[in-house]
């Protein structure tokens, strides 16, 4: 995908950061749009469908977590990268939003050239999978790589984007102990700076959804499916 082609939704109740942030990314190439509030970024986000939204956590009218929960619940939008901007050491906005469902968070303040690169990385996944394997079946459960679908017990299982790779990457090889380092770079990507709790997070998350007994710490290594 081009980078003309893709849209991004900025959203600050400050409009220096829109205006830095924005600035940035469309000299990239990028297309930018921006909203104030979660309000507004909900029914922009309706509208122009975004590929990459990045969000504000503390904002008027609307904060970024009720924003994200709204916007996990349209079909539309299923595909929309979702990642928070953090105040440095707010660690309960980033546990907040992963269990909203956003896939990923960054730091302020952030440099322009490290910001770029980490939306690169953000983004590398619209390119196209080479996966030879999009069906993948365990028992009760199917992960379909392609239409983003699990089936667990013969019922559809929507799972947020960050949760369905990481179940997807731990039922690739049942019983193997993937390791946190290969989780981090297989699911989040090499180039992404992301904190300790989250493989925890998204793990907790799976586990409630899938079943506890599907997984297994392995500790001070990582984790394992166990079908």
């Amino acid at each position: 995908m081009k980078k003309r082609e893709i849209k991004i939704l900025l959203v600050d109740d400050e409009p220096d950061i829109l205006e830095i942030v924005g600035y940035n990314l469309s000299s990239e190439g990028y297309e930018i749009f921006t909203a104030e509030n979660g309000l507004k970024a909900v029914k922009l986000a309706k509208k122009v469908k975004p590929h990459l939204i990045i969000m504000d956590v503390m904002m008027p009218e609307m904060d970024g977590i009720e924003a994200c929960e709204l916007l996990r619940k349209e079909s539309d939008l299923s595909e929309t990268i979702i990642t928070f901007l953090t105040a440095r050491g707010e660690d309960y906005s980033q546990v907040a939003g992963f269990d909203a469902g956003a896939d990923d968070y960054i730091t302020k303040p952030i440099k322009p050239k490290v910001l770029i690169s980490k939306v690169k990385s953000l983004l590398r996944r619209f390119k196209e999978d080479v996966s030879t394997e999009a069906i993948v079946k365990i028992g009760d459960l199917v992960i379909n790589r392609d239409e983003y679908k699990i089936i667990l017990n013969g019922e559809e299982l929507i799972l947020p984007r960050k949760e369905f790779e990481l179940l997807s990457l731990l039922a690739s090889k049942p019983g193997k102990v993937f390791k946190r380092e290969e989780i981090l770079d297989k699911v989040w990507g090499n180039e992404v700076v992301v904190g300790g709790r989250t493989i925890d997070v998204h793990i907790r998350k799976l586990r409630e959804k899938i079943g506890d007994d599907s997984f297994k710490t392995v500790k001070g290594v990582g984790y394992k499916f166990v079908d």
